[in-house]
């Protein structure tokens, strides 16, 4: 690791551009590390899927055990980001990481262990499948986190910037890792065998996470206790939060979850009239490319557009590109309505991350920050569910409706946050 990351406390002092910033703030190495130590979590659910699929010869077993990492992850996402908040990240994070690669370990061999899935042994499989979600490490999150209190130790003039270019990394960070994570199950599992992808995730969350969580950046985080307080335990008056202007940003990201969730499923349909469902997640990733594509561009939007004011705007957009979907007829024509529907969900996305961070005290930023996280994890169950039971019963347009109605709840609490942030 680069030494001197345990000290990038001051701006740098030669003109670069935003995105050069960032290494000289946190070091060199630290991006690269951040984006390949979350990819496992994004193996994990398909995964999951895949390997109790095959060896179990059940969609619904092997749905249901994918089911159980997801729900797993949405409980345990915000309690580790309250312990990270009270003993610091190094030692969560080392910690989850030990447990989630036992558990994920521990899914492959009962899986393999069971000579058939009856219901005691299934059970068992989906308890563990459980305990993996739940101890999954949040390096997304977290990071955003380290972000957030490096960025306390600029000027004040230059907060702003950085952390809109730093979230705008991150959420580009998210999508990538959103759309190799699955690819890479899909083709060592296709390959090889499908115990792989999980060996090889358990392999990876112990290795990268635990270099993630002993990185110097994490100083930064545990040197921002509340003022007044012992050890970090008790908050200060300034410290107190307002679970309302939390709420909303939390609310939007189980919208947003809700969003993914439909359209894939939705999409999915789509496929199975126009072409082969096999082809959903390379049609899926065409969204993915331009989403991040703008995510990394919200970092030089004008400082004089607001936060609440940029999330009705794009998550306007994102109502259009929804229905957009709608009109789609072809494969040709779907592809082209996924780019430009993209273009307005990584910014919707960086930008309620944003808006978290504003509203959450720095004693609660990992809380509120994988709070937000596992909103999507959550959201997105849901909005398979529901999309899912909706094309079954009238078609894939009637489920292509599902979304649209994510994408306008977003624009709805965009605009209460206008409301409930006015004064900021």
């Amino acid at each position: 690791m680069n030494p001197q990351v345990s000290t990038p406390i001051h701006a740098p002092t030669r003109s670069t551009g935003r995105y050069a910033k960032l290494p000289q703030l946190a070091g060199r190495g630290y991006i690269p590390l951040g984006l390949f130590a979350r990819i496992p979590l994004a193996m994990l659910i398909v995964g999951t899927l895949t390997l109790v699929t095959a060896a179990s010869g059940s969609y619904a077993i092997g749905g249901f055990a994918a089911g159980a990492v997801g729900i797993g992850s949405a409980i345990g996402a915000p309690l580790l980001g309250f312990l990270a908040d009270k003993l610091g990240q190094r030692r969560v994070l080392l910690a989850s990481a030990v447990l989630n690669a036992l558990a994920v370990a521990a899914v492959v061999l009962l899986t393999y262990l069971a000579g058939s899935f009856d219901t005691g042994h299934t059970v068992i499989v989906l308890a563990t499948a459980l305990v993996a979600g739940s101890t999954s490490p949040q390096v997304g999150p977290m990071s955003r986190v380290r972000w957030m209190a490096l960025s306390k130790k600029l000027p004040a003039a230059e907060r702003g910037p950085l952390v809109d270019t730093a979230l705008s990394l991150e959420g580009t960070a998210d999508e990538i890792t959103f759309v190799l994570g699955p690819a890479l199950v899909g083709v060592l599992a296709s390959l090889v065998a499908p115990w792989l992808p999980l060996a090889l995730a358990a392999v990876m969350t112990l290795v990268l996470v635990s270099l993630f969580a002993v990185h110097p950046t994490e100083k930064a985080v545990t040197a921002h206790r509340a003022p007044g307080s012992v050890n970090g335990t008790t908050p200060a008056p300034s410290e107190s939060i307002s679970w309302l202007k939390v709420g909303i940003p939390v609310a939007a990201m189980l919208c947003m979850g809700m969003f993914f969730g439909s359209s894939q499923t939705a999409i999915s349909a789509f496929m199975g009239v126009f072409a082969s469902v096999d082809q959903t997640g390379l049609i899926y990733a065409v969204m993915g490319f331009s989403s991040a594509f703008t995510a990394l561009s919200v970092a030089y939007w004008p400082a004089s557009i607001s936060h609440p004011v940029r999330w009705v705007a794009v998550s306007a957009l994102m109502v259009l590109g929804a229905a957009g979907l709608l009109l789609a007829d072809s494969v040709p024509m779907m592809i082209v309505m996924l780019l430009f529907l993209g273009l307005s969900v990584g910014p919707t996305m960086v930008t309620i991350f944003s808006i978290g961070g504003m509203v959450a005290p720095a004693r609660w930023m990992g809380t509120v920050m994988t709070a937000l996280a596992s909103g999507i994890v959550a959201g997105t169950a849901l909005g398979a569910a529901i999309a899912g039971s909706v094309a079954q019963d009238s078609g894939y347009h009637s489920a292509l409706l599902v979304p649209v109605a994510a994408a306008g709840l977003l624009f709805i609490l965009g605009a209460v946050t206008t409301l409930v942030l006015r004064r900021r």
